[in-house]
């Protein structure tokens, strides 16, 4: 299971708080929901702090995610090692 908390601030950017697994049917919804969003111009800003799985659809979606403006940020240990390629790209821009 995955929750999507959404809130907006007054710069455009909106941060999607995930909690749970980016598992399975979680990751097109989740794709759905980042594409409402980087759609209209907005920032995006991935808080993954309670991410405790990402599967390879999820990783290939974040990788996505990323190279279309999205920041990622609050990544567990594990959560981060799942995502090393992504994040080195991260870390040198």
């Amino acid at each position: 299971m995955l929750k999507i908390a959404v809130a907006e601030s007054s710069d455009r950017a909106v941060t999607m708080r995930l909690e749970g697994r980016v598992i399975g049917p979680w990751v097109a919804e989740l794709g759905r929901s980042c594409d409402r969003v980087l759609d209209r111009d907005g920032r995006l800003i991935l808080d993954l702090a309670h991410v405790s799985f990402i599967d390879r659809d999820g990783i290939a979606l974040v990788r996505s995610l990323r190279d279309r403006g999205a920041t990622l940020r609050g990544c567990s240990p594990f959560v981060a090692e799942q995502l090393r390629d992504v994040l080195r790209r991260v870390s040198r821009s």
